[in-house]
């Protein structure tokens, strides 16, 4: 009798239990996103670049040198 019960009530607490744990989350990660300043409709793209002053393609790095080989 046990058995039964017990392949008849487990399936449905580990349902249970993933329902439970799937809810907790999501209320985790709708806290973490409410709080953040930018938010976007579903299924909009947003590109954002930044300029890298640091890289400048014009200035010169070093002085290039030729190696020879002497036998």
């Amino acid at each position: 009798m046990a058995k039964i019960l017990l392949k008849w009530l487990a399936p449905k607490l580990l349902n249970y239990a993933m329902q439970k744990t799937e809810e907790r989350f999501g209320q985790q990660f709708g806290q973490f996103y409410e709080g953040s300043p930018q938010q976007t409709k579903e299924g909009k793209t947003s590109v954002h670049k930044s300029r890298n002053p640091k890289s400048n393609p014009s200035k010169k790095v070093g002085e290039y040198i030729d190696f020879e080989e002497i036998e």
